[in-house]
């Protein structure tokens, strides 16, 4: 029933109509279905269809979440963590309910379906969650804060018959203070919405900004074939490489040019990888300026210009922009 429902909203955003009713009687043939028509509501996403695209978000959700943890009537604040901001393991302070804080943690992961802009502040109060201090707590109730204030946000994904994928691929420097490890963030964009993004810890210390940049580039450049792969048995085939949009010219330099091999063969041999996709013309690794680092986002607190321009940027809209338009299908 779900793919049924999935594949009816994409006959939405422009895909073959009658392709579409040819699979869905193939699949009433094989299985007993029912056809509700347009999604609406799913496992807690709710999704507006719009003339123009459609809107989903989780906002009943987040209704339940500010209930449940008594954190409805909590006063906003504008970013889910605040710039500069570093945990620590041994952070000290009195220890916290830990099963209140993985409950909370695990309902915010759910919510991160819909709202990327949580991502990095959750994964990091997630690394917490085997001795939580009032520190970490402290950290999560202010997430709880910004979701208050962004209950109706989430994101517009606009008709388009671009599938055309972009990658923004970017670090921290050693962000996590216990082990040194470096967060990579990476987010790609089908046509003017982003459809897939990571924030995530690397598995290795690095030793250098090209270093951690690179690494960051090749997890990018593994989830880009991916995709490429996905979406040409989807028949949407990407012509040329795929553009990843790194801001480090070290790390660019260093998946083009074979004589920089030697200088990082310390790196795993995972990592380069890069190196032949590049070669074959799979990818394409361009640089951008760091103001224009989208993936900044999933990889360090940022200030509240600089978060909204990003929200934005990777099309997070409110559901008020599309409540009195009169144009819902």
């Amino acid at each position: 029933m779900f793919i049924a429902l999935y594949v009816d909203d994409l006959v939405f955003m422009g895909n073959d109509a009658e392709l579409i009713k040819k699979f869905k009687r193939t699949m009433e043939k094989e299985f007993e279905m029912t056809d509700l028509g347009h999604m609406r509501y799913f496992l807690g996403l709710e999704v507006k269809q719009l003339e123009t695209g459609i809107f989903v978000s989780q906002e009943r959700y987040v209704e339940d979440i500010l209930s449940k943890f008594k954190m409805a009537s909590c006063n906003p604040v504008s970013t889910p963590m605040e710039p500069g901001t570093k945990l620590s393991k041994f952070d000290g302070g009195d220890h916290v309910d830990a099963n209140k804080y993985r409950s909370l943690v695990g309902s915010l992961r759910y919510l991160t379906s819909t709202r990327p802009d949580l991502l990095l502040s959750v994964g990091i109060v997630s690394r917490y969650m085997e001795e939580p201090s009032y520190t970490h707590w402290k950290a999560l109730k202010r997430i709880l804060r910004y979701v208050r204030g962004t209950t109706s946000l989430g994101l517009y994904y606009t008709r388009s018959d671009d599938y055309r994928l972009i990658g923004y691929s970017d670090n921290d420097r050693c962000g996590d203070v216990d082990d040194r490890k470096s967060t990579s963030g990476y987010v790609f964009f089908m046509s003017n919405t982003t459809f897939t993004w990571l924030s995530k810890k690397q598995p290795i210390v690095t030793l250098s900004t090209c270093e951690v940049e690179y690494v960051a580039a090749s997890l990018n450049v593994c989830h880009a074939i991916w995709l490429r792969n996905l979406l040409s048995k989807l028949e949407m085939k990407q012509k040329g490489g795929i553009v990843i949009r790194v801001d480090n010219k070290s790390a660019i330099e260093l998946t083009k040019n074979p004589v920089n091999h030697g200088r990082s063969k310390h790196i795993d041999v995972k990592f380069h990888s890069i190196q032949e996709q590049v070669k074959k013309g799979n990818i394409e690794i361009v640089h951008v300026g760091s103001r224009d680092q989208i993936a900044d986002l999933f990889t360090k607190p940022l200030p509240t210009v600089l978060f909204n321009n990003y929200k934005n940027l990777i099309g997070m809209k409110v559901e008020e922009v599309f409540k009195f338009t009169g144009n819902f299908c």
